[in-house]
């Protein structure tokens, strides 16, 4: 039997609150860094003498980063101590912010974005999987629901706050201000998350061993087009609005869609133990329902802002459902199937930059919501299918 998978939490019957939100203000900052760029784009693209599609590509190189590196360096560090490496993670993004914040260079910038998505890789692959260690039996959805927080956290707060400052202060401030929250979570990590030890090396199986558990391969689908729909949005709605004369309004628009996620990821939090299948139903549909409204209303001020809201009650939760799905469907190999997540994330983070800089070339930013739209019929039809073992109607330790 082994010992180190809980220490100290099957003792507990409490959520242990003071390390839960350290580690979800580790995934604010990882998320904000990750996302900023969306808030500062046309300033960014300007200082950096290059286009907005070109400076979107700063999303696209940090998922780049993580995508090639989280499988690899996971494996490299899997008997390292779980907030040793957190703790280098965050080392990792207050460099990386720094480089970013003083950089004068497009290559330059572009690198440093790349370590940031590196340490990213490192931080993603470990947070899910730390909470539920530190969370009693039965409490374990809620933790990652805790830890998640985070992620709307950032969006709903730090993109609009930093899309604020990027105007007033300069984007590069923004990204200084970064490098000092990294500082002070590292801190904070020390002093509050207790050590979980890695893995002992006979207790480490191949990443892609995760693959032949059913269910795994469902969710890790669902990831990579559902994360390829958003992104393609996310990262260019800037410009988006910008086209239909809201561009002044991108921070109270990304406010209006962070503030409808923290519901979300309330609501998910709340009912995840029960509702799992449920919740990723109604998350794929919010979403399609924003992009239809984005896509026949976008000259409507009020239709734009009620899209933002459908939005981010859809993708709110979207981080803990799927983490959480592919932690319970790997099973045993839990934590393969989380780092696979994390890769495939990020590897449809990076085609979203991609593509979304190609359709806004080629098409123009009103394309955006009918691909958005495209891209989630199939995320629909796996969620349907899978009801047995990736998004189980009846899930193990339920009332039927």
């Amino acid at each position: 039997m082994r010992t180190t998978d809980r220490p100290a939490a099957d003792t507990r019957r409490t959520l242990p609150l003071p390390a839960l939100l350290a580690l979800a203000t580790a995934v604010f900052v990882t998320v904000l860094t990750e996302t900023l760029p969306a808030g500062v784009l046309p300033a960014m693209s300007a200082d950096l003498g290059v286009g907005e599609s070109a400076a979107g590509q700063a999303v696209t190189v940090y998922a780049v980063g993580t995508a090639v590196t989280a499988v690899p360096l996971t494996a490299a560090t899997a008997g390292w101590g779980r907030r040793r490496l957190l703790l280098t993670s965050m080392a990792g993004f207050a460099v990386a912010n720094t480089v970013t914040a003083l950089s004068g260079s497009y290559p330059l910038t572009m690198a440093a974005r790349f370590v940031a998505g590196v340490a990213a890789g490192l931080a993603w692959a470990l947070l899910a999987g730390y909470a539920r260690r530190l969370a009693p039996p039965g409490l374990q959805g809620r933790a990652i629901a805790v830890a998640m927080a985070g992620a709307p956290l950032a969006l709903s707060l730090g993109v609009p706050a930093g899309t604020f400052l990027g105007e007033l202060l300069g984007w590069r401030v923004v990204f200084l201000l970064m490098t000092v929250t990294a500082v002070g979570v590292t801190g904070w990590i020390a002093v509050a998350v207790p050590e979980v030890p890695g893995r002992a090396r006979g207790e480490r199986t191949p990443v892609l061993g995760a693959l032949a558990v059913p269910g795994v391969a469902p969710v890790l689908a669902v990831t990579l087009v559902f994360v390829l729909a958003h992104t393609v949005l996310y990262t260019y709605i800037a410009p988006f609005l910008d086209r239909r004369g809201l561009g002044g309004a991108t921070g109270a628009v990304l406010l209006a869609f962070g503030v409808a996620s923290l519901v979300s990821i309330w609501v998910t939090g709340a009912h995840i133990h029960r509702r799992l299948r449920a919740l990723t139903l109604a998350a794929t549909l919010l979403v399609a329902a924003a992009a239809a409204l984005l896509g026949l209303a976008a000259g409507s001020t009020a239709a734009v802002y009620a899209a933002a809201v459908l939005w981010g009650l859809g993708w709110g939760g979207v981080p803990t459902l799927l983490q959480t799905a592919a932690g319970e469907a790997g099973g045993e190999q839990a934590d393969a199937a989380q780092t696979m997540l994390v890769t495939l994330w990020n590897a449809a983070m990076a085609a979203g930059g991609v593509a979304g800089g190609l359709l806004l070339d080629r098409l123009g930013s009103g394309s955006f919501p009918w691909a958005v739209l495209l891209l989630l019929l199939p995320v629909l039809a796996v969620v349907l299918a899978a009801r047995v073992h990736a998004f189980p109607a009846r899930r193990p330790g339920t009332a039927s």
